[in-house]
């Protein structure tokens, strides 16, 4: 699974011009499952991103969690992170999941989120979303999981 992560003040996603989640601090985690993943694959990137230290102790140093900060996390559906320019002018999205792995595997990253966090929003998959951030650094955080990391 590949990850795009923002350290925010606040972000929040619209669809249709409704607010359907919204965080203050926390990290913003723009999810794509590729095909190979699998339900492990999500659990482990659940894992990594609760751990991730980008935000910042006492002194100053990114040594905390977003548990240990406090801060919500916001995942957004987002295939065109699967996008291969390699080709010419127009990306190919054949790296990104089918939809429906794609669906079930962004669930079963909210469903173990939910269960190891406490603020936790979201986008709807597959919708034509406006996602709002204040990036907080910035800091922004590409990461991949797969079984072999």
């Amino acid at each position: 699974m590949i990850a795009l992560l923002q350290r925010v003040s606040q972000a929040r996603v619209e669809v249709g011009g409704r607010c359907v989640g919204e965080i203050g601090p926390g990290l913003l985690a723009l999810v794509c499952a590729e095909p190979s993943d699998t339900e492990a694959v999500a659990d482990k990137l659940v894992e990594r991103l609760l751990k991730l230290r980008v935000f910042s102790d006492d002194a100053g140093k990114m040594n905390r969690s977003v548990v240990e900060a406090g801060g919500g996390l916001l995942f957004v559906s987002q295939f065109t992170l699967a996008a291969d320019c390699s080709g010419g002018n127009r990306p190919s999205f054949s790296g990104a999941a089918p939809a429906a792995l794609g669906r079930a595997l962004y669930e079963r990253v909210l469903a173990v989120a939910r269960l190891r966090h406490i603020l936790v929003e979201c986008g709807e998959f597959g919708a034509d979303m406006q996602v709002h951030l204040i990036n907080d650094g910035p800091v922004t955080i590409p990461l991949v999981v797969g079984m072999t990391n």
